[in-house]
């Protein structure tokens, strides 16, 4: 999976971030040949890949942040493609209240922190699993509405 950086993208090169995460999880370049294809039900497989770092004791630091960080980017653009978000940068008071510099703004103008959605995932189990956040999220287009593309 590479994708190892040491800054991390503003909003305008998380498309392109994730992007290239994605292509080393589904090419089988980095041993994974994982079936993401920025649907709702592909985060099914977050879910799984992040379970699956738990149950083998990862500590979130180093590689494993740098997946961490791949995975709540495809959160973030399935948000993006499937329900209309846009990738901005956080200001400082929200990169202090999110602890991170990204997130996406829903078509109703609220901000939402996919990146730190993935670390609660990994941090607290399924019950912050990201399929469902999707799944309860205010502010989506819903498929069929004018800028959204069906899930």
């Amino acid at each position: 999976m590479g994708t190892e950086t040491t800054a991390r993208p503003t909003a305008g090169r998380m498309r392109g971030h994730v992007a290239h995460f994605v292509t080393d999880l589904t090419s089988g370049r980095a041993g994974h040949r994982l079936p993401l294809d920025y649907s709702v039900n592909s985060l099914r497989i977050v879910d799984a890949v992040i379970e699956g770092m738990r149950r083998q004791g990862a500590e979130p630091a180093g590689r494993v942040a740098e997946v961490l960080f791949g995975l709540g980017g495809y959160l973030g653009e399935v948000m993006v493609r499937q329900a209309g978000a846009v990738w901005v940068d956080f200001d400082a008071g929200q990169c202090e209240r999110f602890g991170q510099p990204v997130g996406v703004r829903m078509p109703d103008g609220r901000v939402w922190n996919p990146l730190g959605r993935v670390a609660n995932r990994f941090a607290y189990g399924s019950r912050e699993s990201v399929r469902t956040f999707y799944l309860m999220l205010h502010g989506r287009h819903r498929p069929g509405e004018a800028g959204s593309e069906a899930a």
